[in-house]
């Protein structure tokens, strides 16, 4: 088992890692739309929260030798389930064809403000 921090994405909010490597999987913590540049939440809309977390995901992926076509479960907390549809929308567009596991997790309040935090999980390739 080995702990997985991404140069290329935002820094944890806590005392936790971007990701964990165990057993042939990587486990991604959940990320928030924050830009890894700014540490702002990157967008005010449902679709632009989605797609800027989705990114930070698949930087931290990429860092444990994985990628977006290897995630085999999804965990979307959402603050509002009237934007359900619109996340939901944004997600497909970013997974296209592939279609992970997924949960849907209503949730009060997200750190920051935002409407969106994603986790998933992974598999890694042989070598990593």
């Amino acid at each position: 088992m080995h702990s997985v921090t991404a140069a290329n994405a935002p820094a944890a909010l806590g005392h936790y890692s971007h990701a964990i490597v165990s057993g042939g999987l990587v486990f991604v913590s959940g990320q928030l739309p924050i830009n890894p540049e700014s540490g702002e939440v990157e967008a005010d809309t449902i679709e632009g929260q989605v797609a800027c977390s989705l990114d930070n995901v698949s930087r931290i992926l990429a860092s444990a030798g994985s990628g977006m076509d290897r995630v085999v479960k999804a965990t979307i907390f959402i603050s509002d389930m009237s934007l359900f549809s619109r996340a939901n929308a944004a997600y497909a567009a970013a997974f296209g064809e592939h279609r992970p596991a997924r949960s849907a997790v209503p949730t009060l309040l997200l750190p920051r403000g935002a409407l969106v935090e994603i986790e998933v999980i992974a598999e890694v390739t042989a070598d990593a």
